[in-house]
């Protein structure tokens, strides 16, 4: 029986335009060649049919999910999910217990834990004997890096993948797929809702087809522009969390900009992490590190004009006082 087709989107008409376009094959997965091409790790693993225990770690929308059926599929291994937000060590151990009857027959099993780093250290220690005896091959998905998220132990008997934010390619490919599926010739989408749509999925392809799918509502015979496109973006908030890889990485971004002396990428990163939530006086806090961390000597007035920006901060409050942490 051949796999289904990747652009039949005549059943399952309710689900959301992310679901309907799911890859169904490893060549159709996008903006993962390092581990995806001809030689990389995953196709060797498929090519001998032996798939090791691991974590795909990376954003969301990247095809994490996607990508564990798949190489369950590829080795013909019974795939069994759970999420770590709702499944307990009782979960896990019934369906330890169904692979090991599934072993002695021959058959393997795939065990896929979303959210893996939800798991508390007893959950992640139940894991321990079977992913080591070989009952079940991990398949852990995490937005969170593992070295801080998953025990050591377990972390000791997988392989870690990151898996990186789609690229502009990645993401034209995704939207392009998505435009065929639905029967949208490409001259019926202007170029600047195009570029809008790819910029507003930052990295995240399960994103743009969310708001692809919001701007197709209705749209009926018309041309796709940047104002329906806009409209499907009202609500959207910009990538980020509180205390996590992504908050992280853009406060780094922030000081690698100023370091570098680029005013533009710093009023980049300064505006995505307000526009994220931030709370602003934290980064009044890091202006003034920077101050004196990645300026120094280099303009001594520098902790000077900070220290007035915070100051000026708590006085006006957001949004006002945002400005003085822009100047």
């Amino acid at each position: 029986m051949p796999p289904p087709d990747l652009f039949d989107v005549s059943s399952d008409a309710d689900l959301p335009l992310a679901a309907r376009l799911r890859p169904t094959h490893l060549n159709d997965v996008v903006g993962q060649d390092a581990l995806l091409r001809d030689g990389g790790p995953l196709k060797q693993f498929i090519a001998a049919q032996r798939l090791p225990s691991m974590i795909l770690w990376g954003p969301p929308g990247v095809g994490k999910t996607t990508l564990a059926r798949l190489l369950a599929a590829a080795i013909q291994a019974e795939l069994i999910e759970l999420s770590a937000v709702t499944a307990g060590v009782r979960d896990v151990r019934d369906e330890i217990a169904a692979a090991r009857a599934r072993r002695q027959q021959g058959k393997r099993t795939v065990l896929f834990i979303d959210e893996v780093h939800r798991f508390n250290k007893a959950q992640q220690d139940a894991l321990l004997p079977h992913v080591e005896n070989g009952v079940v091959t991990l398949i852990g998905a995490t937005t969170e890096n593992p070295a801080f998220e998953v025990n050591r132990a377990l972390l000791s008997r997988v392989k870690v993948f990151r898996l990186e934010s789609l690229g502009q390619a990645a993401l034209a490919s995704v939207l392009d797929r998505a435009l065929q599926a639905v029967g949208i010739n490409a001259d019926r989408v202007d170029a600047e809702a195009r570029q809008l749509l790819i910029h507003a999925a930052d990295g995240d392809g399960r994103r743009l087809l969310n708001i692809l799918d919001g701007a197709l509502a209705g749209l009926g015979s018309a041309n796709l522009t940047a104002v329906a496109i806009q409209g499907a973006l009202i609500a959207e908030p910009r990538r980020f969390d509180k205390r996590g890889d992504y908050f992280y990485d853009q406060i780094s971004a922030l000081h690698k900009a100023v370091r570098g002396s680029s005013p533009d990428a710093a009023l980049y990163w300064l505006a995505r992490m307000l526009d994220g939530g931030c709370d602003a006086l934290y980064i009044a806090r890091r202006v003034v590190r920077m101050s004196t961390e990645d300026v120094g000597a280099a303009e001594p007035r520098a902790q000077r004009w900070a220290l007035d920006a915070w100051d000026t901060l708590e006085r006006l409050g957001s949004p006002e006082g945002d400005l003085s942490l822009a100047q």
